[in-house]
């Protein structure tokens, strides 16, 4: 007689999708660590900046398709893109590159055709999430209600 115990399931990633359109995920939207993204002739940008994401490695799987997917990260964070297939004239823009220091590390696996990842830290992070829909309307939200924005700087208490 045999017993079968049931396994642990690992927590499924948090779905972002951006085809034919920009799909953006700004300041503190989520606590989790791992992602999936699907892009065909689209933008997909993520900021992985939030005190809410637990410590740990981020996982992101890409499935890109003539697309983008800016990713905005700390300044300390070292990118690990050494699973990630690319055909094409695809490639990952990152002015840091390896020599991050030993900040939290964000692993990029999956496939680019044609496609890119831009990573973008610290005030360049910033810049990209001031020009925005969404920071305009956090910069209302915060004039009514009283505080400050967290959609440029997510480590900001509102």
């Amino acid at each position: 007689m045999t017993t079968t115990t049931p396994q642990a399931t690992a927590a499924t990633p948090v779905r972002l999708a951006a085809h034919h359109t920009v799909t953006k995920r700004l300041g503190n939207w989520t606590t989790d660590r791992e992602f999936e993204v699907r892009a065909h002739h689209g933008v997909a940008v993520l900021d992985l900046r939030s005190p809410h994401i637990p410590a740990g490695e981020i996982r992101i799987t890409a499935d890109l398709d003539h697309a983008v997917l800016k990713l905005l990260v700390a300044e300390d964070a070292a990118l690990d893109d050494w699973d990630l297939r690319r055909t094409g004239r695809s490639r990952v823009k990152d002015a840091v590159g390896p020599n991050a220091a030993d900040g939290r590390r964000v692993v990029v696996t999956g496939q680019l055709r044609r496609a890119e990842v831009r990573v973008h830290r610290g005030g360049i992070a910033v810049l990209s999430a001031m020009f925005t829909r969404e920071y305009w309307s956090d910069l209302r939200r915060a004039h009514r209600q009283g505080g400050f924005p967290t959609v440029d700087d997510p480590t900001r208490t509102a």
